[in-house]
């Protein structure tokens, strides 16, 4: 029996008593009914100043969404009665503390002031809902997009160890329902979140004393009948006791009802399909009885756990489905579904034509334009799949493979397109696979001219004028396009983009399929051949020179062009252009396709090397080298032999000995010029001892330069002999008497003032 309420508000506020027990608020407000039984009923909260943070509410005709309920506070319940004037704010003392089950479900570790209604029940049916609707002084200012109080409903089976389910989300996903995630745009701080379950923002003159609520939300779960499960309501502010929350849960919305499962409907991209036969199970452990509904109205006959929906018997099989099931007298839950139909896929047959070059009737078919096809009548449609028979598209077993190409096996040959709409429905349509008797004439061949400087040939087509000419005979609205082979273009694969800029990519000549299409049909394929004109290597630029002891030099164009024409002033005319000096000479010449090229002749001045400058650099055992500065325009090589050349003047690594340097034109500019060289070096002993055998100390080929000068003294720097490059040189005596063997020391100066020191032995 509800007790009488001990506030008395205005008509237009909720009113709340919080003398309820938590046996009175489970059994007689929230379940207040006899499909399930209930036990180990608790309620803790906080007490202040004699007044409870739970409690009964009543609408109290103010227009609240509930009619009556439970309340579910961070402070005193009955501060939740209007008019919305003050701040709620209650709960700071720190033994109210918070709920460590709250903080795992959420995700937080610091909530207080918790409030708690938890109770057991054992279900007969396999599914629970109730209804609800969070009130909070957060909903403020910005505080949406920084602050909000956690709440929520636990289930899991009694007894069990695994973690509660939270009923308490956003429809649809796991995310808790918090001030935090379902407010609406709070300009210039954050954009709105599940906006479509927010309530209002509440003035003065409102039933309840909060800012703001979400709208009414439903919370439910599956269940097994016969279990027994516990299930916890909390609610606590979190992280301080400031703007406190509350939960209002609907009085009597604890309901026992069977789960049908989820309605299939073209709003949520779920009806069945046209045809689709449909059983719904109302299966339940310890029911009695059942009876279906359709609309409202009893279906007769219909008592059984299951129903079939069956659009074979069931000429208008969508509706609204209930169905009640029976546990006791006094326990009867219902479960309930909508169904609608998608339309039915309208499918025909099509034909789809493909070009034969021999009319066999026998080709090659790119299945995917039979989809295409089958699509372009129906709009929507997708997930294409092909088969060769009726029965393997139905059993969608067999399926041919869309990404290569298809050989039909007969003429006239008939596939099977299955298709898809948007709901997951199938349609399946038949497509004839023809081949077209059309005549095309091939155009005329296309010729161009090798321009782009390459000569390689390689060049640029704009086929405009061919489309043209292909489709001039044709029917109106006929298609050209272009493809490397013939099976290219039965095939639509490798479509050239863009034949007003092709570039050939076979030299010369290559062979262009044009595919003219009709829509999906090949109405037939011509060949394009495109010749290529190229001057090859006909036209490759050349340098020549000019030497200077000739007169002049001939360019020679080549033969067999139309025309030529020199850029001298006046322009020659002539196949060869004889010229006397260096330049650059240019020739534009004209072959028999009318195509023009030029050729480049470059004419350098050159000749042969009227003198040098040898620089010897010896004295140095066998390290010693000659290097070459020559006299003339010319570009030259060396050699010591004639017969070998260098691109450098310098020779090393050289011993002493008598050379002929070789300096030629690399350009053929003639005579060779030759020069004589000695290169020196001193001997380290001799034996003047009577036997004709190196008696003289002097240098070889010295003879041969007779301007150097040589004094040779003894260790004690006196002078012992000086002479020349004619003298024999210095037989080791000195005044007619032989000298002791021992060594000598000498000074060289050479034509250049540049000399040379050291010592020899004289050996006895």
């Amino acid at each position: 029996m509800l007790l009488v309420l001990s506030t008395i508000a205005s008509a237009q506020y909720i009113q709340v008593n919080d003398t309820y027990t938590p046996q009175q608020l489970v059994e007689d407000v929230l379940i207040n009914n006899a499909c399930a039984s209930v036990s180990n009923i608790s309620a803790t909260g906080f007490t202040i100043n004699g007044a409870q943070s739970y409690g009964y509410f009543s609408g109290n005709g103010s227009g609240f969404p509930f009619a009556n309920g439970i309340i579910l506070s961070t402070g005193r319940a009955v501060m939740a009665q209007g008019p919305n004037t003050s701040l709620l704010d209650d709960g700071n003392d720190s033994s109210w503390v918070g709920d460590r089950d709250l903080e795992a479900a959420l995700d937080l570790n610091n909530s207080v002031n918790a409030t708690v209604l938890e109770f057991d029940f054992i279900p007969l049916s396999n599914h629970i809902s109730f209804d609800y609707m969070l009130s909070s002084e957060e909903y403020h200012d910005n505080a949406p997009c920084r602050y909000s109080d956690g709440f929520a409903f636990l289930l899991k089976e009694a007894g069990s160890t695994n973690p509660y389910q939270n009923l308490a989300v956003i429809p649809g996903t796991n995310t808790p329902v918090k001030v935090t995630s379902v407010h609406p745009d709070i300009p210039g701080n954050c954009p709105a979140i599940n906006e479509q379950y927010f309530g209002a923002f509440n003035g003065q003159e409102h039933p309840t004393n909060f800012n703001g609520q979400t709208a009414v939300l439903t919370a439910s779960a599956s269940v097994t009948a016969g279990v027994r499960y516990h299930i916890k309501l909390v609610i606590a502010d979190e992280s301080n006791y400031r703007y406190d929350s509350a939960i209002f849960i609907g009085g009597g919305s604890f309901n026992m009802e069977t789960e049908l499962g989820a309605d299939r409907l073209l709003a949520t991209s779920n009806p069945l399909c046209d045809g689709e036969v449909f059983n719904i199970d109302a299966t339940t452990a310890s029911a009695t009885g059942y009876q279906w509904y359709k609309n409202n109205t009893a279906i007769t006959g219909a008592t059984n756990a299951v129903y079939t929906v069956n659009p074979a018997i069931d000429a208008t099989p969508a509706g609204d489905y209930k169905v009640e099931v029976t546990f006791t007298p006094s326990c009867i839950a219902t479960g309930n579904i909508k169904l609608e139909y998608a339309p039915a896929i309208a499918l025909g047959t099509y034909t789809l034509l493909q070009c034969d070059d021999n009319n066999d009737g026998l080709t090659t078919f790119n299945l995917i334009k039979a989809g295409e096809l089958v699509q372009n009548s129906e709009p929507g449609l997708s997930s294409v799949n092909y088969f060769a028979g009726l029965s393997d598209a139905q059993a969608n077993t067999n399926e041919l493979p869309a990404n290569t190409p298809y050989r039909n096996t007969s003429a006239n040959q008939d596939i099977y397109v299955r298709m898809q709409n948007r709901y997951g429905c199938v349609g399946i349509a038949t497509v004839t696979l023809a081949t077209s008797a059309n005549t095309v004439t091939d155009p005329d061949v296309v010729e161009e001219c090798d321009t782009d400087g390459n000569d390689d040939g390689f060049t640029t087509f704009n086929l405009t004028t061919t489309s043209a000419q292909i489709t001039a005979a044709l029917p109106a609205g006929v298609n050209v396009d272009y493809y490397p082979t013939y099976n290219d273009a039965l095939t639509f694969t490798n479509r050239i983009a863009n034949p007003q800029d092709f570039t050939n990519t076979i030299a010369y000549n290559q062979t262009l399929y044009a595919r003219i299409s009709s829509g999906s049909d090949c109405y037939g394929t011509a060949q394009v051949k495109l010749v290529v004109h190229s001057f090859g290597t006909s036209l490759r630029d050349e340098e020549l020179f000019l030497c200077q002891n000739v007169n002049s030099i001939l360019l020679d164009a080549g033969s067999g062009f139309t025309s030529y024409t020199w850029n001298t002033t006046p322009p020659i005319l002539n196949q060869t252009l004889a010229v006397v000096q260096p330049g650059t000479y240019i020739v534009t010449v004209t072959n028999t396709f009318n195509c023009t090229g030029t050729k480049t002749f470059t004419v350098k001045a050159s000749g042969q090397a009227t003198d040098a400058e040898i620089r010897i650099d010896d004295f140095t055992g066998d390290n010693n080298t000659i290097t070459v500065t020559p006299q003339g325009v010319g570009t030259y090589v060396y050699s010591l032999n004639g017969i070998n050349y260098q691109d450098s003047p310098v020779f090393n690594d050289l011993s002493a000995g008598q050379y002929t340097v070789y300096i030629k034109d690399e350009n053929g500019c003639g005579p060779i010029l030759k020069k004589s060289v000695i290169v020196l070096d001193y001997p380290k002993y001799f034996t003047p001892n009577g036997d004709a055998i190196n008696e003289l100390w002097t240098l070889p080929f010295m003879r041969n330069r007779p301007g150097i000068s040589v004094i040779i003294y003894d260790r004690f720097g006196k002078l012992i002999k000086n002479f020349n490059g004619s003298s024999l040189g210095w037989d080791g005596t000195l005044n007619g008497s032989k000298l002791p063997a021992t060594d000598y020391w000498f000074v060289i100066t050479l034509e250049d003032g540049r000399t040379v020191k050291g010592h020899f032995a004289l050996i006895r």
